[in-house]
């Protein structure tokens, strides 16, 4: 069998006979680009032939026709035994970031809900998933020269993760893994744009329009938006997220004394956990461990569950200003993160069975992962340079 192949593999690939005519033009010293232009190539496809198929004998890179094409084919052939399947270390180190268990930060293990076995379809609708670590394979891959700065075999391309997932024969990592995706999807597909249906109306002072121009700037910290996530019989979750950081608030919202047990009363108390008193107190005892600094203002949908946002302004010194209708895109940074808690809280379940140790367990997960916007810090790290920050400028101020 010949060792090099000498017919012309297409347009889309150098061929020897080009290689051949690269190797003469080096020995006369033409630049690069006067290559290129020759040639009728890019640039950078020369360069990138010169950096990756140069003879390295003798320690001195010497570009040949012959060595450049063995090297060529030599890297073409398929199949490729995928990367995370010959690097063990690796491969555990991704599969603990997809499928790895949800924990407090003192190492405490919360299982979730018990969920059926895989059965390599979509995501089940509208029941349980799995509580998982579930990084991104984005996050998985940009996070890795964080980790392993100088460990080059720790690494691997996102689209490398999705292959080894949705890809039959790649082999590195279990199928059923893709449920640990956001999506849950087994097959890829382009995402759909939700739809969100604000409600109700407010006062001309508190509409968006009128939130300080600071807020708009994620620069400045103490800005957040939030949203509350709706489960089956009117359970809910509250949502908090800081523009700045990214970081996540959980809010617990249980039912109150007397739920199910009496019909409902036209106007009375709302007892679901979620009406405007209850959600007022909720919201409070939560802003209220943070600092002053960092609860300057919140932004809100046009649910009617914050209509006492007046009272709520005056016990946190937050102030409350609210979306215009039908515009989740003013509250860009709630609505993903409510996309990601979807994974631990399906659409379709009882969300009033999670207790307050559980929901503080998923936003520790959530504010663990790395964030490609933050230059991949996660959202507690840039959380605590905030308050690093707070803490220093009150000490400059008193002294």
């Amino acid at each position: 069998m010949p060792t090099i192949t000498l017919t012309d593999p297409g347009g889309r690939y150098l061929s020897f006979a080009e290689r051949e005519e690269i190797a003469l033009l080096r020995a006369e010293k033409r630049g690069v680009r006067e290559t290129a232009r020759r040639l009728g190539r890019d640039p950078a496809t020369i360069s990138r032939e010169l950096r990756r198929n140069a003879a390295t004998r003798g320690g001195k890179l010497e570009y040949r026709a012959s060595v450049a094409q063995w090297k060529a084919e030599l890297m073409a052939r398929r199949p490729k035994e995928a990367k995370l399947v010959t690097n063990t270390r690796l491969h555990d180190w991704v599969q603990e970031r997809l499928d790895g268990s949800v924990r407090l930060p003192d190492g405490t293990v919360i299982d979730g809900p018990l969920t059926a076995a895989w059965q390599g379809r979509n995501k089940p609708h509208r029941a349980d998933r799995k509580w998982s670590t579930a990084w991104s394979p984005e996050q998985i891959a940009r996070r890795l020269p964080v980790e392993f700065p100088d460990d080059e075999s720790m690494r691997i391309s996102h689209e490398a993760i999705y292959q080894s997932l949705f890809i039959e024969g790649r082999g590195a990592l279990k199928r059923e893994l893709v449920a640990a995706l956001r999506t849950g999807r087994a097959l890829r597909k382009p995402r759909a744009r939700s739809q969100s249906k604000p409600q109700g109306h407010v006062t001309v002072d508190v509409v968006i329009s009128e939130r300080p121009a600071e807020a708009a700037d994620r620069a400045v910290p103490g800005h957040w938006e939030g949203d509350l996530i709706i489960g089956t019989g009117r359970s809910a979750i509250g949502t908090l997220v800081e523009r700045s950081s990214r970081s996540t608030l959980l809010v617990h919202l249980p039912r109150l004394d007397g739920y199910g047990q009496q019909p409902r009363t036209k106007h009375g108390p709302a007892l679901s956990g979620y009406g405007a008193v209850a959600m007022n107190v909720a919201l409070t005892a939560s802003m209220s461990t943070l600092p002053e600094q960092l609860r300057k203002t919140l932004t809100w949908d046009r649910g009617k569950e914050l209509s006492e946002h007046a009272q709520f302004a005056l016990d946190t010194g937050t102030k409350v200003f609210f979306a215009d209708p039908h515009s989740p895109w003013q509250r860009p940074t709630n609505e993903n993160t409510n996309g990601l808690l979807r994974q631990y809280f399906p659409k379709g379940t009882d969300l009033s069975r999670w207790t307050a140790e559980d929901l503080a367990a998923v936003a520790y997960t959530l504010n663990s992962r790395p964030r490609k916007a933050l230059g991949w810090k996660t959202p507690a790290e840039a959380f605590a340079e905030q308050l690093r920050s707070i803490g220093q400028a009150g000490v400059a101020t008193t002294g």
